[in-house]
């Protein structure tokens, strides 16, 4: 919001003229972090994911246009094979000193049933070019996650969802996988066809194999109104269960220190189109940044004048085709943390989680984020038989995150909460096979398929034991 920005910067900046010193020591926390060798001693060019928290120096690159492809680099590639997508995780997942394999040639729409609503899509095609794809032909996917960069073979790698009572993550609207497997083997598999090798391998973390094509379940393209309105947190956490109820898609970021949450609803309409207008998220982040850096010290005062500067805005208000309206852009680079907890548990950690952070990480300026996702029924899933609530924590790319794993991760893990595949947690085998139910029964089908461990660097040894 233009008003919002103007007004924090306007506050933060009139009162950083008498706190020089604090301004200067955050100029020095601000500088770059040091750029990694574009090569190693061998030669072998980087890859580093979005955040910059992971990198390798993988041997091979590849990027099959085909199956036959695929299927003959994943017979005779260097291991371990790591296929890699936007590198928008933040876990280890892709790093690799054998093959980092892309999928960018195998993108686009295959087929589509216009009666049955369904969509073939080879799976490397980004998220961002499967939304207008799929609107030409009148269909769209019911739900979409906050960022749409991803490739959508990654997106179900680590069950990247939305929000929305009721809506499932992406992968719980799959009908059919194409996979070709450590061996080279083509395969495909549906809930009638290979069951045990479709419910492992939606969430497969890229250790199944690589997906080749996947068939969607969509929806008729719908016009939808999304409303960003800033209201009190505590009003918010009370007539939470209720708002999600009430909309289509709900969600909200806590913005820490100021009182302040940033409600975001989409509801199905039939208004005219009113296009949303120049995204102003990034700079009301930085104005964010611009008061903490200011007042980090006097964490009262800053929520005082936070939370004047943010009464009385206005929301904002965008109708149109909803594959346009609910992911966003997201150009500050940031870490994440996610755990997905039972329904009836969000709530509650939300306020340990925000109350810890506003106690003992002044540092913090980056929103907390809540959505809610249904229960589906593939094996890997954090919503496996369980209507979740998900509770995501940020930082800065340029700094410290030691606060998660500290005063975060144990609040989510004590309301049982299953980790974003994604994102960070300190999670291993043992931990995992006592939140998953279906743990053992998908690592012993990823084993039939890589008994060589082909698939698999360090952090994949780890989750699976």
């Amino acid at each position: 919001m233009t008003t919002r920005r103007k007004v924090l910067l306007g506050g933060a900046g009139v009162l950083a003229l008498g706190a020089g010193g604090l301004v200067g020591r955050r100029v020095w926390l601000d500088r770059e972090p040091a750029a990694l060798p574009a090569t190693d001693a061998q030669g072998r060019v980087v890859w580093q994911n979005w955040s910059g928290l992971e990198h390798s120096y993988p041997a091979q690159r590849a990027a099959p246009a085909s199956d036959a492809e695929l299927a003959e680099l994943m017979r005779r590639a260097p291991v371990p094979i790591r296929p890699v997508g936007a590198g928008h995780s933040f876990t280890a997942l892709v790093p690799t000193d054998g093959t980092l394999l892309s999928m960018d040639r195998m993108t686009g729409l295959v087929s589509h049933d216009a009666t049955a609503m369904t969509a073939t899509v080879r799976a490397g095609t980004r998220l961002s070019a499967l939304g207008p794809a799929l609107a030409a032909i009148g269909q769209e996917m019911p739900n979409l996650p906050d960022i749409n960069k991803q490739t959508l073979a990654g997106a179900m790698a680590t069950a990247t969802h939305g929000t929305g009572k009721g809506l499932t993550a992406l992968h719980g609207e799959v009908t059919a996988l194409k996979l070709v497997t450590p061996a080279g083997e083509i395969v495909q598999c549906s809930r009638d066809t290979k069951p045990e090798l479709f419910h492992s391998a939606r969430v497969g973390l890229g250790a199944f194999g690589v997906l080749s094509e996947v068939t969607l379940a969509n929806k008729p393209l719908t016009r939808v109104r999304k409303e960003v309105r800033l209201v009190d947190t505590d009003a918010l956490l009370k007539d939470w269960p209720a708002l999600a109820a009430r909309h289509r898609n709900a969600e909200f970021l806590v913005l820490p220190f100021t009182g302040k949450s940033a409600l975001i609803t989409h509801d199905v309409t039939d208004e005219p189109v009113r296009p949303r207008g120049p995204d102003q998220d990034a700079d009301t982040l930085m104005s964010l940044k611009t008061l903490r850096d200011v007042f980090e010290f006097t964490p009262g005062l800053r929520k005082q004048l936070a939370s004047a500067a943010l009464e009385d805005i206005p929301p904002e208000i965008a109708i149109d085709e909803g594959w346009k309206l609910l992911s966003n852009e997201r150009p500050v680079r940031f870490k994440e943390m996610e755990y997905h907890v039972p329904i009836d548990q969000q709530v509650g950690a939300l306020r340990g989680i925000i109350a810890r952070i506003e106690r003992d990480a002044t540092d913090v300026f980056f929103p907390i984020e809540a959505r809610i996702i249904a229960p589906d029924d593939a094996w890997l899933s954090p919503f496996y038989s369980q209507e979740s609530g998900s509770i995501a924590v940020h930082a800065y790319y340029k700094e410290a995150h030691d606060w998660m794993p500290r005063l975060v991760e144990p609040v989510l893990r004590e309301a049982g909460g299953r980790p974003h595949w994604g994102k960070l947690h300190s999670l291993g085998a043992a931990e995992l096979a006592k939140l998953y139910p279906q743990f053992a029964e998908a690592n012993a089908v990823r084993r039939s398929l890589d008994p060589d461990g082909r698939m698999m660097n360090p952090f994949l040894r780890k989750i699976f034991g």
